[in-house]
């Protein structure tokens, strides 16, 4: 900006002015002086210059300055404009500046607002567009038109009537009138219907893209969340977990039987299964050609959902109903499971199968289907199918807040119906009946419609109902799909004479769909008025049942099976951690004594007592040990190794038994548990050739090393000898009977056999001091004189009687023998290491119980190792797999945890969680309200 602070004008030598003048800069705050001069002629005042700091400076002189002259008296008013210009100047750039920052404000205000408003675009799609309003509304106009016609023509039709009393107009004119009048109602009755039909589709169509793009907001809406809410169940959802829950009670509390359900009764082949299937609108139901295919209860559950999907109540597959491949799967499955309740050879069964259907327009309700009522037994059926249908039927019927849907086959006399007389036992009154005919496409073909009037009217039978429905329940065909059937039915009704002779029936009782709409709204009615008594009757059984507890177990919670199970499942793993924990030492001397078991026997009759018949005593024991090793012998020691380990697992539990916090209800639970895991363990497989080669290794050593080990097997020697001689001599305590101070003792005597045995061991006795190195067998001549000294004796014996005698004791004699070998074989070692095989005391049997010995230390050493590396670990896997089969078999924990304190555990927390579930249901259906 410049300030003019001195002016002065002069004429060049080419007539042009030149303009000085002297101004302050703003921006340096000095003095200036600037020459201007025009650009070119006829600027219009435009002048242009630079000062001598390069600041360019632009200054408008007003039209005084043509002529390229200012004279001075105009000095005054060029400053006046000047001094306008700049204020107007000044006041342009503070409005500029202040729209454009106020703009963007409120730009970034108003962005801030609009970000902060909820998305409403799914209002868009969800609202139906203004032509569809449209077209509703007209719908709505012209049902009300075609009412109010109807209206006025019955009116006029009253008034005609009067008048024709009233003037005496003739009877045929005034029936001709009348007749057309009729006619007119019959084509408004047709037009209501079409109109109602239309509408139905309409609202159905509205409804069914309603609900999905609902279901689309919500799981829009959900997926923004970064937190997942449960999903509120619906209300008929918690009422049949109710049901569910009431049917795994006790079978002898009929509180079950008092809560409100849908009952489908009907004949055999009388289409109930059909009307379900379009309630349900999908085929669920196996078919059959006049087999009976219904062979227990099937209670469904209807709810209202966005996909149209069937489910079991036990398993979480989902089957989509609008896939021919899943319905398939469904029916085929739905096959199985009642032809797996059938059982003992019975045709029906009383296991239910419960399932859930869910799909967009479904009413909510619960129904049972059961077997259909026969009148003759086909030969492939039990002989009390007929009566336990009968009482099944019954069973159900007879439930006060059931409520019936008894279906009739339109199609067959109405006199051979069975079903009508059950439902009037159990219903006289008919305040829950629903009576509905089907297959009324036949029936309109055979029967009279007069007789369908009747039937529909509840004039026919003598049973009384609240409603009377007639329904098309399919075309015969067994592809046909729910859709086909409904529009079937829908062009049916709209185009039958039972609509346009009279009005036989109303349309409010026509279509399945009517049907679906009464029979849910009585089951809500029912509930309603039923479900508080059920609660308090709960209250009050919860309140017996925790009064018993106290009572009996004061210090004890009540816990259930699947509480008891876990714990001792907790108890059964501790104790697999605690076997991995035996010392070394422990688990060494186990298993030495365990493989000694196995195989002292084998070593005595295999390999000892052979080597001893022989000539050639180390030959033969080197000969046989080879066999054993690479045979028997790795086999027999694993099987040792696993008796071991079961054995000490065992008397961990039985130790755990004695301890002061132990509870006896888990006794017959762990011993299952264990007894089925080691039934299922087996060795590794490797480890049999594993211990093969370290056997074998180990058997190749001949020669004691030290003193020590000597000793070791010579006590070794002695005691495995001492043990044998023992049960020899027990073996012939039996053979000869007690001795002379036992029969004085304790007054027994010799039965003859043992008289006999003794004779015959007087004579094997005389061989055996004779020849104290006797072979193991008699020969011929010396069978020969036994039996001729026992003949003097009067004492008659065969060969075989006396081998038999001559077994055990020659084997007494042998171990005997043995027994004083290692006594003088105890000093012997150093003349042992000094002479070797060729040692005066001859000490072979010593050495051979030596390598036994070594043997059996690797071995152990062996198996302990995999044990507490591998085995244990493996063990506590098979018990956890055999924990994991029992936690699911519910049949097998309630056999395994039995007793007063389980039963009535169980009772009342099965009571608390009906009660629960009832509340729940109860507050949730008052919020409905």
């Amino acid at each position: 900006m410049l300030r003019i602070y001195q002016n002065t004008y002069r004429r060049t030598a080419r007539k042009a002015v030149v303009y000085s003048t002297k101004v302050v800069c703003c921006n340096h705050s000095t003095l200036c002086n600037i020459t201007m001069q025009p650009r070119r002629k006829g600027a219009g005042g435009q002048w242009e210059q630079h000062h001598s700091r390069n600041h360019e400076h632009y200054l408008l002189a007003g039209n005084q300055a043509r002529g390229w002259t200012i004279p001075p008296h105009s000095r005054g008013y060029g400053m006046f404009v000047v001094r306008i210009l700049k204020g107007a100047l000044k006041l342009r750039y503070l409005v500029l500046g202040g729209a454009i920052g106020g703009g963007v404000s409120l730009s970034k205000k108003y962005e801030d607002w609009k970000e902060g408003l909820p998305d409403m675009k799914w209002l868009e799609d969800a609202l139906p567009q203004s032509e569809r309003w449209s077209q509703f509304s007209r719908n709505l106009i012209e049902v009300g038109s075609v009412v109010k016609n109807a209206i006025d023509i019955a009116k006029e039709d009253i008034k005609s009537k009067a008048t024709v009393a009233a003037l005496g107009i003739p009877v045929d004119e005034s029936r001709k009138k009348y007749e057309k009048l009729q006619s007119q109602v019959e084509t408004l009755q047709t037009e209501i219907m079409n109109v109602q039909i239309k509408y139905q589709k309409e609202l159905e169509k509205m409804e069914k893209e309603n609900r999905e793009l609902r279901q689309q907001y919500l799981i829009l809406k959900t997926n923004k969340k970064t937190t997942a809410k449960r999903i509120k169940k619906s209300l008929i959802d918690m009422y049949s977990e109710v049901l569910d829950e009431l049917s795994g009670y006790d079978t002898g509390y009929t509180m079950a039987d008092h809560l409100p359900r849908v009952v489908v009764v009907g004949d055999q082949s009388s289409g109930k299964t059909s009307v379900l299937e379009s309630i349900a609108k999908a085929r669920i139901f196996p078919r059959g050609s006049g087999e009976m295919m219904t062979r227990a209860p099937v209670k469904v559950t209807l709810a209202e959902g966005p996909y149209h999907v069937a489910q079991f109540r036990d398993t979480d597959r989902e089957y989509d109903l609008t896939k021919e491949s899943d319905l398939a799967d469904l029916r085929r499955e739905v096959e199985f499971r009642m032809r797996a309740s059938v059982r003992g050879g019975k045709t029906v069964s009383n296991e239910v199968i419960a399932m859930t259907v869910k799909g967009p327009g479904l009413q909510r309700m619960v129904l049972v289907d059961l077997p259909g009522i026969i009148s003759t037994m086909t030969v492939d059926m039990a002989s009390d199918t007929k009566d336990s249908i009968h009482q099944m039927t019954k069973h159900y019927m007879s439930n006060p807040n059931a409520i019936i849907l008894c279906i009739q086959d339109g199609s067959v006399d109405a006199e051979r119906s069975n079903v009508t007389d059950l439902v009037m036992q159990c219903d006289p009154l008919g305040r829950r009946t629903i009576f509905v005919l089907t297959k009324v496409d036949l029936a309109e073909e055979l029967a009279d419609p007069e007789r369908i009037r009747k039937i529909l009217s509840g004039k026919l039978f003598p049973m009384k109902a609240l409603g009377y429905y007639a329904v098309v329940t399919g075309r015969g065909r067994k592809d046909d799909s729910i859709e086909a059937i409904r529009q079937y039915e829908e062009d049916f009704f709209k185009n039958s004479k039972l609509f346009h002779r009279r009005g036989v029936i109303m349309p409010h009782q026509v279509t399945s769909r009517n049907l679906s709409l009464a029979v849910s709204d009585r089951f809500w009615k029912m509930v309603r008025e039923t479900i508080e008594q059920q609660a308090d009757a709960f209250k009050a059984t919860r309140f017996n049942l925790e009064t018993e507890w106290k009572n009996n177990f004061p210090r004890l919670r009540e816990s259930g099976r699947d509480e008891l199970f876990d714990k001792a499942k907790g108890e059964i793993l501790d104790e697999v951690v605690t076997l991995s924990q035996i010392s070394a030492k422990k688990w060494d001397d186990a298993l030495t004594t365990k493989l000694w078991e196995k195989l002292s026997n084998y070593v005595f009759e295999n390999i000892y007592l052979p080597a001893a018949q022989s000539d050639s005593f180390n030959t033969m024991v080197d000969i046989k040990l080879r066999q054993w090793a690479e045979q028997a012998l790795p086999a027999k020691s694993v099987e040792a190794g696993w008796e071991a380990l079961q054995q000490e697992f065992i008397s961990l539990m039985e130790r755990a038994k004695k301890a002061h916090d132990h509870d006896d209800v888990f006794d017959q639970l762990k011993a299952a548990v264990v007894d089925e895991a080691i039934r299922r363990h087996s060795w590794e497989d490797k480890a049999i050739d594993m211990l093969r080669v370290i056997q074998l290794n180990t058997l190749e050593d001949r020669f004691v090393h030290d003193k020590t080990e000597w000793d070791q097997a010579v006590k070794f020697l002695e005691n495995s000898v001492n043990a044998k001689l023992a049960q020899t001599e027990e073996t012939l305590a039996q053979m000869f009977g007690p001795g002379p101070w036992t029969r004085f003792a304790q007054w027994k005597s010799l039965t003859p056999d043992q008289q006999k045995r003794r004779s015959v061991k007087g004579e094997l006795d005389k061989i055996l001091k004779n020849d104290s190195k006797h072979l193991p067998s008699l020969s011929y001549d010396e069978l020969t004189t036994v039996r001729k000294n026992l003949q003097r004796d009067n004492v008659e014996v065969d060969t075989d009687y006396i081998r038999q005698t001559w077994f055990p004791v020659y084997r007494k004699h042998f171990l005997q023998q043995a027994l004083q070998r290692a006594k003088d074989c105890r000093k012997a070692y150093y003349l042992y290491t000094q002479q070797g095989s060729e040692c005066e005391v001859s000490c072979s049997d010593v050495v051979l119980f030596w390598r036994i010995q070594q043997v059996i230390k690797v071995t152990g050493n062996a198996l302990r190792q995999q044990v507490i590396n591998r085995e244990a670990r493996r063990l506590d896997k098979e018990i956890k797999a055999v924990l994991d089969e029992f936690s699911e078999d519910e049949e097998r924990k309630a056999q395994l945890l039995t007793g007063k304190r389980v039963q009535l555990a169980e009772e009342l927390i099965k009571v608390r969680q009906i009660q629960e579930k009832l509340e729940e249901f109860i507050n949730s259906l008052n919020q409905e309200k």
